[in-house]
């Protein structure tokens, strides 16, 4: 993992998850085919400002580019936390709509969850 001010120090996605996990966090905000944006077990719909980045981890594959992979920490206008995991570089794993929405979510980047 690359080490800047608001990146974790963790080296792999499944530590960061663990982590995570054991915080009570492990359910994932997902586009689904309709384009809308809903955490896991929800029917709720979000817009972009509805949610918050509170924290970015990224991760970088030693050998192979097309493993970078970013977790991004969310919560919601409910204080619900989810994850959302995407790839980067050349390959990105959600639809085009998806990324559009992503950079329209506002980020207040949290101390609270680094893991030394």
């Amino acid at each position: 993992m690359e080490d800047t001010g608001n990146i974790d120090k963790m080296t792999t996605l499944s530590q960061v998850m663990t982590r995570l996990a054991q915080r009570g966090i492990h359910r994932e905000f997902r586009m689904n085919e309709s384009g809308e944006v809903k955490l896991d077990n929800s029917e709720k719909t979000y817009q972009p400002d509805d949610l918050t980045i509170i924290k970015t981890y990224r991760f970088e594959g030693a050998s192979n580019p097309d493993d970078n992979a970013v977790l991004y920490l969310i919560k919601d206008c409910d204080a619900n936390m989810g994850i959302i995991i995407d790839s980067y570089g050349a390959e990105s794993n959600h639809p085009k709509e998806f990324d559009n929405f992503l950079r329209k979510v506002p980020i207040l980047e949290s101390d609270e969850f680094d893991f030394d």
